[in-house]
């Protein structure tokens, strides 16, 4: 069972380029420190596409050396199923507790074709599966009949709902009941669809705000709504830099602000300049000038 604040870590480099080992250890420290549940690597807010496959496994076993035991998934993004069968065995030899698998992106695959490249991974790599559905930016929708398809294999436990559509999260309660463990991946959809029952939150803003993600989480899920309605409110604009062809770059420069990390991300992208710059800069320098008084009693993670 997964359940609760699942951050989508971004990859740190040092400025010739390597990773900076030392660096995500700090940062991935910072969410534990601040009740996350579980931390998912190399995944797009990570750089998933600029990475070896040597250096995701660093990575892996470096947020598991962090993670106390609790659950580290590695993303699986592959164009190739086989490609993405080799990726999950070796993750699942290195010791990842799981994985996030995307369809075959950027071939917007047929449904059959779909469900064929999801399994393939699932039983290359033998461990629980979370899959990410995000047509809106990858066009491949993952449908209730396709999850009806998936449901009788028992690794697949758990969907990561990006389709935009709040709607969903109700579609998915109604068909299947608790059969899969439902994240929301939308930043600033996350109180509307936990107040809707979503389980958890793979999110984004948190690696910059992890004290404030994990509040409002376990605010919805005690029911306190008014307290979470608060903070999301004020953390609404912050949230609204994860939907963007420049989450990357956003979010990395929040960081950057935020907890004394940097933006420096690996070619093609490059950081923020000039006036955007300046745009997402006074967003987060605002919010935090802003930043709420969190409650002292927040309650257990529903992880726990």
């Amino acid at each position: 069972m997964w359940r609760g604040v699942f951050p989508a870590v971004t990859t740190k480099f040092k400025t010739d380029g390597e990773l900076d080992h030392a660096e995500m250890e700090r940062c991935f420290g910072l969410q534990m420190e601040a009740g996350v549940d579980g931390i998912i690597v190399c995944g797009s807010l990570g750089e998933a596409m600029t990475l070896e496959p040597s250096e995701k496994i660093e990575i892996l076993k470096l947020a598991r050396s962090v993670a106390g035991g609790k659950p580290v998934l590695m993303t699986i993004c592959e164009s190739a199923t086989r490609r993405a069968g080799s990726r999950a065995r070796d993750a699942a030899a290195a010791g990842a507790d799981g994985f996030m698998v995307l369809p075959g992106v950027p071939y917007k695959s047929a449904p059959h074709e779909t469900l064929m490249h999801l399994r393939a991974v699932a039983e290359a790599g033998d461990r629980p599966v979370m899959v990410y559905n995000n047509p809106v930016a990858y066009g491949v929708d993952v449908t209730l009949d396709m999850f009806e398809e998936l449901a009788g294999d028992k690794r697949f436990v758990a969907m990561k709902e990006s389709t935009d559509d709040i709607r969903r999260i109700t579609d998915v309660f109604s068909r299947f009941g608790d059969r899969f463990d439902v994240f929301t991946g939308v930043d600033n959809l996350a109180m509307e669809s936990l107040v809707m029952g979503a389980h958890g939150w793979v999110a984004g803003l948190v690696v910059a705000f992890p004290k404030e993600t994990v509040a409002i989480h376990r605010l919805v899920l005690a029911g306190r709504l008014d307290e979470a309605r608060e903070i999301y409110r004020w953390f609404r604009p912050l949230l609204d830099l994860d939907v963007s062809t420049n989450l990357v770059q956003n979010i990395k420069l929040a960081e950057a602000i935020a907890i004394k990390s940097n933006d420096r991300v690996r070619g093609p992208r490059m950081p923020l300049q000039g006036a955007e710059r300046a745009r997402v800069s006074g967003i987060v320098e605002k919010a935090l000038a802003s930043r709420p008084t969190l409650p002292l009693d927040l309650p257990a993670s529903a992880a726990a």
